[in-house]
């Protein structure tokens, strides 16, 4: 008698845990090393005397022009394909966007500083198209194969990104590296995680139209007014503006205010990438009923407390709580909008999204050159940073009212 064949294991490319983790790596590749680490390395490259802050301000802005661009691109991808005969699918997407970002990770190693602005540019450009590429090919794939709740795995991603980042460059201050080799560092990190899940990106899901356009069932609903699509990406634009100067100066605000030599101002950045993960898998656990728009006027209000507690109490304390509350709702923010998103206009599909986002990098591009100026006039750095942060702040209330008013108009 032949023995029994030994039980089949679950493909884990093709397993919904697979796909979500998967989608999470990426993430925390073209997210967390692509977009964000320049946070952390910042101060180093202010140590070794190869920008200045206006510098720092204008590379982190061409990082932010590239992600709309790269948004852009990807509200253009269909048209584009029509136009020249392609379909480049999500997976391609994905797939490309994250060589992209371990090899211009890289060449900020070298040592020609006039194409840095360059290499932050396309940087940017493949952050958003791993960023949407990602998000919108995993969900199809996990709603095939009947676990749409993991994607909340996905935008933990991110976070995971950002607090491994800050770790490595908290030990590279520690060790006494350069700049340049905290680059090459996670330009190599940024590899391997490319590599980990390149095999999972091999395909577009069964059932998956062949390029980013993604359709709308047969039997959607309407959309609503347009004056509430309007208010909800306006909305989410203000939220790239209300956190970016923070995300992007706070080791250098820190270390304005904290005694010199404390080690607590390389930790605040991990402290925010760790919150933005815990706040990534709470939100999951929030039921789908829940009215999206109330969950986002309380977000921006935490971001907002966030950003004031760090104003009125800075010290190491404040600045702790201040970075765990601003990373919670962050991801957060982006998977109740576009949950609504899809909601309030399900006929849109991924144009929709693409426009969200890119409306969200205009936000960003605002922050940094905002905070220079303010910089310039003021009589100290610290006084710049207090006002640059004290605009965040009044935008992200100003946002907090909109989604109240959207909650209460169109009930």
């Amino acid at each position: 008698m032949a023995p029994a064949p030994a039980p089949r294991r679950p493909d884990p490319v093709h397993s919904a845990l697979g796909t979500a983790l998967a989608g999470m790596v990426a993430l925390a590749s073209a997210m967390g090393i692509g977009r964000f680490a320049f946070t952390p390395l910042l101060p180093m490259m202010l140590h070794d005397g190869v920008v200045d802050i206006a510098t720092g301000s204008w590379l982190a802005t061409a990082n932010y022009f590239g992600y709309l661009a790269g948004a852009l691109c990807y509200m253009l991808l269909p048209w584009l394909g029509r136009r020249l005969g392609l379909q480049p699918g999500n997976a391609l997407l994905v797939r490309t966007g994250l060589v992209a970002t371990a090899v211009l990770t890289f060449g900020l190693v070298l040592p020609w500083a006039s194409t840095w602005p360059l290499l932050r540019l396309l940087a940017g450009v493949a952050s958003a198209m791993v960023f949407l590429g990602t998000v919108n090919w995993c969900m199809v794939r996990l709603a095939h194969l009947g676990a749409p709740a993991l994607a909340g795995l996905i935008f933990c991603g991110p976070g995971l990104g950002i607090a491994l980042t800050g770790l490595a460059a908290s030990g590279m201050v520690a060790l006494h590296w350069t700049a340049a080799m905290g680059w090459g560092a996670l330009a190599l990190l940024a590899a391997l995680l490319g590599a980990g899940v390149w095999r999972v990106f091999g395909a577009e899901p069964a059932g998956a139209p062949a390029g980013p356009q993604a359709a709308a069932p047969a039997s959607a609903p309407p959309a609503h007014p347009v004056t509430e699509r309007a208010l909800l990406a306006l909305g989410y634009g203000i939220a790239g503006f209300g956190y970016i100067i923070t995300a992007t100066f706070l080791p250098v605000i820190a270390r304005n205010v904290l005694p010199a030599g404390s080690v607590w101002p390389d930790l605040f950045w991990p402290l925010f990438g760790a919150g933005v993960a815990l706040g990534a898998l709470l939100s999951t656990r929030i039921a789908p009923e829940r009215d999206r728009r109330v969950l986002l006027a309380l977000a921006y209000a935490m971001q907002a407390g966030a950003i004031v507690l760090g104003l009125v109490w800075p010290s190491r304390t404040g600045f702790a709580l201040g970075s765990l509350l601003l990373g919670l709702p962050f991801t957060a923010i982006t998977f109740f909008a576009l949950q609504e998103a899809r909601h309030i206009w399900p006929q849109a599909g991924a144009a929709f999204t693409g426009l969200l986002t890119a409306l969200y990098g205009v936000g960003q591009i605002a922050g940094p050159p905002l905070a220079a100026a303010l910089l310039q006039r003021a009589a100290t750095q610290a006084q710049g940073f207090d006002h640059a942060l004290g605009v965040a702040a009044s935008a992200l209330a100003l946002g907090t009212g909109m989604f109240a008013f959207m909650a209460w108009r169109w009930r």
